[in-house]
Protein backbone atom coordinates (compact mmCIF):
# COMPACT_ATOMS: atom_id res chain seq x y z
CA UNK A 1 0.00 0.00 0.00
CA UNK A 2 1.25 3.51 -0.93
CA UNK A 3 1.61 6.27 1.93
CA UNK A 4 2.10 9.39 1.05
CA UNK A 5 4.29 11.92 2.55
CA UNK A 6 4.33 15.01 4.70
CA UNK A 7 7.11 18.02 5.09
CA UNK A 8 8.15 18.18 8.50
CA UNK A 9 7.36 22.07 9.21
CA UNK A 10 11.28 22.26 11.03
CA UNK A 11 13.26 21.02 8.58
CA UNK A 12 11.15 20.46 5.53
CA UNK A 13 11.88 16.54 4.71
CA UNK A 14 9.06 14.57 3.77
CA UNK A 15 8.68 12.18 6.30
CA UNK A 16 5.78 9.54 6.61
CA UNK A 17 2.39 11.26 7.62
CA UNK A 18 2.07 8.92 10.97
CA UNK A 19 5.56 9.74 12.36
CA UNK A 20 5.27 11.28 15.78
CA UNK A 21 8.28 12.87 15.59
CA UNK A 22 10.90 13.82 13.05
CA UNK A 23 13.55 11.61 12.15
CA UNK A 24 15.71 14.05 10.41
CA UNK A 25 15.74 16.65 12.84
CA UNK A 26 13.99 14.96 16.16
CA UNK A 27 11.45 17.62 16.02
CA UNK A 28 8.40 16.06 18.50
CA UNK A 29 5.73 17.95 16.61
CA UNK A 30 6.74 17.65 12.87
CA UNK A 31 3.41 19.01 11.21
CA UNK A 32 2.06 21.49 14.02
CA UNK A 33 2.80 23.49 17.12
CA UNK A 34 1.55 23.28 20.49
CA UNK A 35 0.76 25.02 23.35
CA UNK A 36 3.15 24.35 25.77
CA UNK A 37 0.63 23.85 28.63
CA UNK A 38 -2.08 22.26 27.29
CA UNK A 39 -0.74 20.53 23.79
CA UNK A 40 -3.30 22.59 22.25
CA UNK A 41 -2.71 22.84 17.83
CA UNK A 42 -1.51 26.81 17.57
CA UNK A 43 -0.43 28.39 14.97
CA UNK A 44 2.35 30.59 14.45
CA UNK A 45 1.21 34.11 14.81
CA UNK A 46 -1.18 33.58 17.42
CA UNK A 47 -1.47 35.57 20.51
CA UNK A 48 -2.71 33.46 22.86
CA UNK A 49 -3.82 29.82 22.92
CA UNK A 50 -7.42 28.93 22.34
CA UNK A 51 -7.52 26.09 24.87
CA UNK A 52 -5.97 27.67 28.40
CA UNK A 53 -5.33 31.38 27.42
CA UNK A 54 -1.36 31.31 27.56
CA UNK A 55 0.42 33.86 26.12
CA UNK A 56 2.15 32.23 23.03
CA UNK A 57 5.18 34.77 22.96
CA UNK A 58 8.15 34.45 25.48
CA UNK A 59 11.41 35.67 26.50
CA UNK A 60 14.75 33.33 25.26
CA UNK A 61 16.80 32.74 27.92
CA UNK A 62 19.50 32.40 25.75
CA UNK A 63 19.49 35.51 23.91
CA UNK A 64 16.82 37.29 25.62
CA UNK A 65 14.81 38.30 21.96
CA UNK A 66 11.00 37.24 21.91
CA UNK A 67 10.73 33.81 20.49
CA UNK A 68 7.45 31.61 19.99
CA UNK A 69 6.43 29.35 22.68
CA UNK A 70 4.64 26.81 20.55
CA UNK A 71 8.51 26.22 18.59
CA UNK A 72 10.75 23.96 20.10
CA UNK A 73 13.49 26.49 19.24
CA UNK A 74 14.22 30.11 19.40
CA UNK A 75 13.37 31.89 15.86
CA UNK A 76 16.79 34.26 16.39
CA UNK A 77 19.69 32.43 18.24
CA UNK A 78 18.19 28.76 17.09
CA UNK A 79 18.54 26.87 20.77
CA UNK A 80 15.94 24.98 22.19
CA UNK A 81 13.57 26.11 24.73
CA UNK A 82 13.36 22.88 25.96
CA UNK A 83 14.20 21.00 28.98
CA UNK A 84 13.86 17.39 30.01
CA UNK A 85 11.56 16.25 32.99
CA UNK A 86 13.15 15.13 36.36
CA UNK A 87 11.34 12.35 36.21
CA UNK A 88 13.78 9.34 35.39
CA UNK A 89 10.57 7.21 34.26
CA UNK A 90 9.67 9.77 32.00
CA UNK A 91 12.17 11.94 30.80
CA UNK A 92 10.05 13.91 28.30
CA UNK A 93 11.08 17.07 27.02
CA UNK A 94 8.95 20.37 28.20
CA UNK A 95 8.64 23.64 27.62
CA UNK A 96 11.62 26.05 29.80
CA UNK A 97 8.41 27.92 31.35
CA UNK A 98 6.20 24.92 32.09
CA UNK A 99 5.93 24.78 36.18
CA UNK A 100 4.70 20.79 35.62
CA UNK A 101 5.39 17.82 33.34
CA UNK A 102 2.68 17.80 30.36
CA UNK A 103 3.40 13.98 30.53
CA UNK A 104 3.74 12.60 33.93
CA UNK A 105 2.96 15.62 36.16
CA UNK A 106 5.93 15.99 38.09
CA UNK A 107 6.97 19.36 39.32
CA UNK A 108 9.74 21.02 37.38
CA UNK A 109 12.75 22.79 38.57
CA UNK A 110 12.50 26.70 38.96
CA UNK A 111 12.74 28.95 36.43
CA UNK A 112 16.47 29.99 37.72
CA UNK A 113 17.37 25.98 37.84
CA UNK A 114 15.62 25.74 34.00
CA UNK A 115 17.84 28.30 32.00
CA UNK A 116 21.02 27.30 33.78
CA UNK A 117 20.04 23.56 32.66
CA UNK A 118 19.39 24.81 28.89
CA UNK A 119 22.50 26.88 29.07
CA UNK A 120 24.34 23.54 29.64
CA UNK A 121 22.35 21.28 27.44
CA UNK A 122 21.62 23.33 24.80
Amino acid sequence: MATYKQPCLHCGEFIERDCRLCPICGSRSPFGFQCPNCLKAVTRGDAVCAGCGRTLTTTCPHCGQPAFAGGERCETCGKTLMVRCDNTRCGAFQFFENAKCTVCGKKIKTAKQQTGQIRKGG
